[in-house]
């Protein structure tokens, strides 16, 4: 029991550790892109922007999995 209560508490630090990484990787790509990222998503209705930072979501979370595994 206790060797379950170490995984899953090593679970949660490296998910919230890829959460973490996950929003500051955001909101440095916000930072180099001219311009407010979600204004251009939402209120713009920029589709091709949203496609890139989906792309870039997916890109990074796959590179903190990777680093975390």
């Amino acid at each position: 029991m206790d060797d379950l209560l170490n995984h899953l508490v090593a679970a949660a630090v490296y998910a919230l550790l890829g959460i973490l990484l996950f929003v500051l990787a955001f909101f440095l790509v916000d930072r180099m892109t001219p311009g407010t990222l979600w204004k251009e998503i939402i209120e713009e209705h920029n589709t091709a922007l949203a496609v890139i930072v989906g792309a870039m979501s997916i890109g990074v979370s796959i590179i903190i999995a990777a680093a975390i595994w």
